[in-house]
């Protein structure tokens, strides 16, 4: 499990996780997508999901002028792997 704390106008780079990840609002809005999914504003209490196989095109803080947060759970991710993994 991972908190993430994303500054104002907070943009992530094209990622993926090798595990299944659900997020969950904290704090603020954040902007978030996978490959072939619709893009989604998400608010305090709304989660999102990710499978092992999904890319992470989008994800951001919807704000630029207030701070984000949110935890991640990731399932079944293998011991030494690092939680983010780049893709393209």
């Amino acid at each position: 499990m991972l908190t993430v704390d994303y500054p104002p106008g907070a943009v992530e780079s094209i990622h993926r996780h090798d595990a299944y990840a659900f997020v969950y609002v904290l704090e603020g809005s954040l902007v978030e997508q996978v490959r072939g999914g619709k893009e989604v504003t998400l608010t305090p209490g709304q989660t999102f999901y990710e499978g092992p196989n999904d890319v992470h095109t989008v994800g951001r803080n919807a704000s630029t002028t207030k701070p984000a947060k949110f935890v991640v759970v990731l399932l079944m991710k293998k011991k030494g792997v690092d939680a983010v993994l780049p893709a393209e």
